[in-house]
């Protein structure tokens, strides 16, 4: 399960929303082995693509340098989908190269309904295995 404060999701969907049509992208990162997620850091999408999403490999290698320095790792990695339902595609599947991580999704595809304008869905993915993992969204971690 992910637990994530409201505060996180609430930036990921805006973020999501801000960069649409484009597919948006970023890392929340946390504690290294906490599972925690707690640094929010929006990325470029290299791509600038409705469809694709690709990390500026140069934004990556400081973004993994700056979490070595700091004692963290990716707890997630997000990115939205603009005209498709929040699951990976095969191309996310492929990409997907931390074991460890959430890999959250966020459409903001038109048609999810008033209720729920938008999806936000987590998976972790593992030797290209998907498995949707229920989402809790809390005001604050517990201590």
């Amino acid at each position: 399960m992910l637990t994530i404060t409201r505060e996180l999701r609430d930036r990921i969907v805006a973020h999501a929303r801000a960069d649409h049509p484009d597919e948006a992208c970023g890392v929340v990162a946390g504690p290294a082995g906490s599972g925690r997620p707690e640094r929010f850091v929006p990325m470029l999408n290299a791509a600038r693509s409705p469809t694709f999403y690709e990390f500026d490999s140069g934004d990556l290698l400081k973004l993994y340098r700056e979490m070595d320095d700091r004692d963290e790792e990716p707890v997630i990695v997000y990115h939205s989908h603009t005209a498709t339902e929040a699951y990976p595609s095969r191309t996310d599947v492929s990409y997907a190269s931390e074991p460890f991580a959430h890999y959250v999704l966020v459409s903001t595809a038109e048609g999810n309904g008033e209720e729920d304008p938008y999806q936000f869905r987590s998976f972790r993915i593992v030797d290209g295995e998907i498995t949707e993992e229920d989402v809790q969204v809390v005001e604050a971690y517990q201590v």
